[in-house]
């Protein structure tokens, strides 16, 4: 049975055509993925299914009553709230429940009714058998889970780094239970340990949902459907996302053959016509090839899906210790971790994992010198030249557009030069010239690894690049990290993205 049905639906933002009459129906047994490349619609699909947007033309209708739970990472909270006091509020009907229960028992102490009891009675059942009096245990459950409870259950979310926060509001939608989950990029923020139980979680969830992830991985693991988001269509397939890509790689040869096939059965048609049409005996069978051939419904070419084409050119680099940090103490107000002792040779490549606010971020902030260190020492050798990837969409202006951007960046740039390294990243016409802000996440990231591409630099550090591209691009992404030939340091929570081509991988604890 359905509880979405999309119809007809057409929607147009910045003068580009995102959907045009698609089609899809959600059922209650779905676990559905939503692909695409970068800019295609995806979130854009996500927002217009909130109603939080309205289409240009077509129909989104949910089953009557159904309860939507959809996780907005961004969404404004109370952050002088604890964590334990927000998450309480998922079970805000619960206390409401109490609260009548206790009114109902204090009247009952004032004279008894028949009305009353059975009020008090429903009223407890309906505590009892919506587990209110587990409610601690099972907040205490998913937070374990996801690993908010090593945080501090009595921490002020004002406390709390942004990935954190995004955590803590992630669990608050799986405490609430809707009937349909939303998801846009649930994993961007979580750990590997994390990311395997949310896997576990939603293989249980008796609810259907709708997924946005660029994790091939986690999106193998918890799909059963996929809606592939391409030229303005959008296509159900079923299976998880490894079926998907089988499915869709067959259905793009056989419709190469099959286009082959005809164009060959035209050349034919046309080379008879060309070459019969005007001899008497032979002009009625031109005629009847004529026919045919107009009557002929012809296949369109397979369009072709751009990629982008990342190039890193390293600077020379020797491949004795080109960094040594001695002791080094991070933080900002207070040190975040025990001292830091860490070597890094000439060519190396790693990749620093840990639980998602336990200081990564903050590590590589202070070896590219963007906050001073708390205490110790660290020390790059002379000839080294660092490109930095930073993860936060965040700029100077977010007005300008990629164009400016780029010409902003690197003033020896004319404006060809500018519009062509663009293109090289799958930046081009009008997208280059809009205001940055309004990309999508992938479109803004790739704006991001030109500008680092484009950087004279022997060593990389990128913290988690992989967020918001999408699977094209980031295998790009990966196959030119492995020809890189300077160093990398890496911080990734993809651990399918980094396999298999690092050197070392180095996690980082509080112990």
């Amino acid at each position: 049975m359905s509880i979405l049905v999309v119809a007809g639906l057409t929607y147009d933002i910045k003068n580009k055509k995102l959907y045009s009459d698609a089609n899809f129906v959600l059922n209650k047994e779905d676990h559905m993925g939503i692909v695409g490349q970068n800019g295609t619609g995806k979130t854009t699909l996500i927002n217009l299914l909130i109603n939080k947007i309205e289409p240009a033309s077509g129909s989104i209708t949910w089953q009557k009553g159904v309860k939507i739970g959809y996780l907005d990472q961004h969404a404004e909270i109370d952050k002088t709230l604890t964590i334990f006091a927000f998450l309480k509020l998922s079970f805000k009907h619960l206390f409401d429940f109490e609260k009548e229960l206790n009114d109902v028992y204090e009247k009952m102490g004032q004279g008894m009714s028949d009305e009353l009891s059975e009020r008090a009675e429903y009223l407890q059942n309906k505590l009892t058998y919506s587990g209110f009096y587990d409610i601690e245990s099972t907040i205490q459950k998913i937070a374990a889970g996801l690993g908010i409870s090593a945080l501090g259950m009595e921490t002020l979310l004002a406390n709390l780094s942004g990935g954190q926060r995004a955590k803590v509001i992630l669990a608050k939608l799986l405490l609430e239970c809707p009937d349909v989950l939303l998801m846009d990029e649930p994993t961007n923020f979580l750990d590997k340990e994390h990311v395997e139980w949310l896997i576990k979680y939603l293989k249980t969830f008796e609810g259907a949902y709708i997924i946005i992830s660029h994790d091939h991985y986690f999106l193998n693991e918890v799909t059963n459907c996929i809606i592939d988001i391409e030229f303005q269509t959008i296509k159900r397939y079923t299976g998880n996302f490894q079926q998907f890509l089988n499915l869709k790689e067959e259905n793009r040869k056989n419709y190469s053959l099959e286009f082959g096939k005809q164009q060959r059965e035209i050349e034919k048609l046309k080379d008879y016509i060309a070459k019969n049409g005007a001899r008497a005996s032979t002009a009625r069978m031109a005629q009847s090839r004529q026919k045919k051939l107009d009557k002929m419904d012809v296949m369109p070419p397979a369009k072709l899906l751009e990629k982008p084409n990342f190039i890193f050119n390293s600077e020379a680099i020797g491949t004795g210790t080109i960094l040594k940090a001695i002791d080094l103490e991070i933080g900002y107000e207070r040190v975040l971790l025990p001292p830091i002792n860490l070597n890094l040779n000439g060519k190396e490549k790693i990749v620093i994992t840990g639980f998602n606010g336990i200081g990564k971020s903050t590590l590589i902030k202070t070896i590219v010198g963007k906050i001073p260190p708390l205490g110790g020492t660290f020390r790059w050798e002379n000839s080294i030249k660092v490109a930095y990837f930073e993860q936060d969409l965040v700029w100077k202006d977010p007005n300008a557009t990629a164009f400016t951007i780029i010409k902003d960046e690197f003033k020896e740039f004319d404006d060809q030069a500018a519009r062509k390294w663009l293109a090289q990243c799958a930046i081009k016409g009008k997208i280059s010239m809009q205001p940055i802000h309004t990309l999508s996440g992938g479109e803004q990231v790739k704006v991001k690894l030109c500008i680092l591409m484009l950087k004279k630099a022997n060593v990389l550090i990128l913290d988690e690049p992989t967020n918001h591209i999408d699977v094209d691009s980031k295998e790009v992404l990966k196959e030119q990290l492995k020809k890189w030939q300077g160093s990398i340091i890496l911080i990734s929570h993809e651990h399918t993205f980094y396999e298999g081509w690092v050197d070392r991988v180095i996690k980082i604890n509080k112990k």
